[in-house]
């Protein structure tokens, strides 16, 4: 049945809309629940577990003393990922734009604009 009440839920995410909702989460995720995670006398029941947010973990390990080592994904580095996505949608939002308004201008691989050889069918 089509999720009738939000439906952007019915259409299916592209490859790089899941990239860039992950390194969302990652540059902005909250920690709390690997903190409290850390910091529990016990370990919670598996049910518990299921339901905790721990996305921004990278790794978890049992150091030798009985402490616990947990090592979470680079923030700057996910923002970086997101700035550079957001430029390459920039550049293509503006290669749109220079090839609907100037249409003898083509861009080539590096980017560049250089003249349609393309006969003027118009004329």
């Amino acid at each position: 049945m089509q999720n009738l009440k939000n439906p952007r839920k019915n259409k299916k995410k592209s490859d790089k809309d899941l990239v860039i909702d992950g390194l969302k989460k990652l540059a902005s995720g909250k920690i709390n629940d690997a903190v409290s995670l850390v910091f529990a006398e016990d370990i919670p029941p598996p049910e518990q577990l299921a339901r905790l947010q721990l996305f921004n973990i990278s790794s978890v390990k049992r150091v030798k003393g009985g402490g616990v080592e947990v090592q979470f994904f680079d923030r700057q580095k996910a923002l970086e990922k997101l700035y550079e996505y957001a430029l390459q949608d920039e550049n293509l939002s503006d290669n749109l734009l220079r090839a609907l308004t100037d249409p003898e201008q083509i861009p080539d691989d590096s980017g560049n604009f250089k003249k349609s050889e393309m006969p003027d069918l118009m004329a």
